[in-house]
């Protein structure tokens, strides 16, 4: 086999991967990986460490054992950086910028995929209109579509996404599903953590179930 004909390793894979809270399991130890056009979809009920695992991946948070490779390297910061898009329960939006400023301020910080503005990114997520409008002043749900517009903007190839679905209707469900399908089809891959409530995109799909130190 020539090094041309060698499958191209995972986008993420983890090898025995854990961690653990005042000396008790969180999860793990996990081995578990994800290829570029594929989702995994992290299931489990509260407590089952899924927000704690996505942190891990960010590197937000140190794990107690384990590795973490992206594209068959070792997860350093600047590596984790280039890579990955955290959606986090928080939303992360500066309260007294408009919409389009929060963008183009995350923008500056984080670089933007090609071809794409701020603000086509809030047209596509349905708050056309609300260029202006403070983020202190948005409802949940709205806050949550800024968050997905800052997402779809950003050139990392490897989406950590924490329950997604959270605060939104069932166009903004519809919403989140096309953003990760158009996502798969550039290349890129996802991290889905959900309860179960509402069924993964139609993609290519694992699934990695989370059990309470487990």
């Amino acid at each position: 086999m020539t090094p041309t004909d060698r499958p191209a390793p995972p986008l993420l894979e983890a090898r025995s991967l854990r961690f653990a809270r005042n000396d008790e399991p969180v999860f793990g130890p996990l081995d578990f990986s994800v290829d570029a056009g594929e989702a995994l979809l992290v299931q489990g009920d509260n407590g089952a460490g899924k927000t704690t695992l996505l942190r891990v991946l960010a590197g937000l948070l140190r794990a107690d054992g384990g590795e973490v490779h992206i594209d068959g390297q070792r997860a350093r910061a600047g590596r984790r950086a280039r890579a990955i898009a955290y959606l986090s329960h928080l939303p992360g939006l500066k309260a007294d910028l408009g919409a389009l400023e929060n963008l183009e301020f995350l923008c500056g910080l984080q670089g933007r995929r090609r071809a794409q503005s701020p603000a086509s990114a809030l047209g596509i997520v349905g708050l056309a209109g609300y260029e202006d409008t403070l983020a202190r002043q948005l409802s949940a749900g709205q806050k949550k579509r800024l968050s997905l517009a800052r997402l779809w903007l950003s050139p990392a190839p490897l989406w950590l996404l924490d329950e997604p679905y959270a605060n939104l209707d069932l166009e903004g469900i519809e919403l989140v599903n096309r953003m990760v399908q158009a996502h798969l089809r550039d290349g890129g891959a996802a991290l889905v953590t959900t309860h179960g409530a509402y069924a993964a995109p139609p993609v290519r799909t694992r699934m990695l179930v989370l059990e309470k130190g487990a």
